[in-house]
């Protein structure tokens, strides 16, 4: 391992993870043979190498634990991610910015009575399992907004995740420091013109799936999800921040901004 000076660097204890693939593996390889790798709790920031679904579940991880990560780029889109470079990591580290997101906390309960909680960072996913449509009451705070959607699913996403499934969908892009959560129907039957909402980030949404013996639907937390549900409750935690790393002038704003764009 080469000798660092590391005591005028912002992070003294640097934490390297791999997706796994080919590419990844020799990363962590070379980062390692030339910064050391500490275990993970003992981290002041952890360099994940891979591409935006490891850095999903590095986030989730590490949730709660207020660690910074730094991602580079060893997948294929890449959108949370730095550009791939093994040199000059601490002084990237030094210059980077921060971006704080906050994630969803779903809270589903099943046909049999069984509650499940997770979180989301990108979205909560609503997704019919069988041939039919689902149909969703859904409801702001309490308040019945629209009495039945007839569709293949609806999305709940942050603004970070506003770029990902949600775009996918024709959903509303939004800017990281919007104080908004994105309401987008997939497909939806009727109302047929209905395009979703903007909520506030505070809104608690409540989803409540009609006919769900006949039309079973699922709930997915980003990658947890939970079949046959009855009910879905999902509001963002505003308690629980998360960093993100950029170098400058590829922060998640200014890629969300870029998107918005068209680039």
């Amino acid at each position: 391992m080469a000798v660092q000076d590391s005591a005028k660097h912002r992070f003294q204890h640097i934490a390297f993870l791999s997706s796994g693939t080919p590419e990844a593996n020799e990363a962590l390889k070379e980062f390692t043979k030339h910064y050391g790798n500490v275990d993970p709790d003992a981290a002041d920031v952890i360099v994940a190498l891979g591409g935006d679904g490891l850095m999903l579940q590095t986030l989730h991880r590490f949730m709660g634990k207020k660690k910074p990560i730094y991602g580079m780029n060893r997948g294929s889109v890449g959108f949370l991610m730095n550009e791939y470079r093994l040199n000059d990591l601490e002084q990237r580290l030094d210059a980077a910015e921060s971006s704080f997101v906050h994630p969803l906390q779903m809270c589903a309960f099943d046909t049999q009575g069984e509650v499940a909680k997770a979180y989301a960072i990108n979205e909560v996913s609503i997704l019919r399992q069988s041939y039919q449509a689902a149909k969703m009451r859904i409801s702001i705070n309490g308040k019945v907004r629209l009495d039945e959607l007839i569709a293949d699913g609806l999305l709940i996403a942050t603004p970070v995740g506003s770029t990902a499934y949600n775009l996918s969908v024709h959903g509303p892009i939004l800017p990281l420091d919007a104080t908004m959560m994105a309401l987008t129907p997939i497909s939806a039957f009727r109302p047929r013109r209905w395009r979703g909402a903007l909520l506030q980030d505070k809104a608690k949404v409540t989803i409540d799936i009609l006919e769900a013996d006949k039309r079973p639907v699922a709930a997915v937390a980003d990658s947890y999800e939970l079949k046959n549900v009855a009910k879905v409750k999902i509001e963002m935690d505003h308690t629980m921040d998360l960093v993100l790393l950029h170098d400058p002038g590829h922060s998640l704003e200014e890629r969300i901004l870029l998107e918005q764009f068209g680039y």
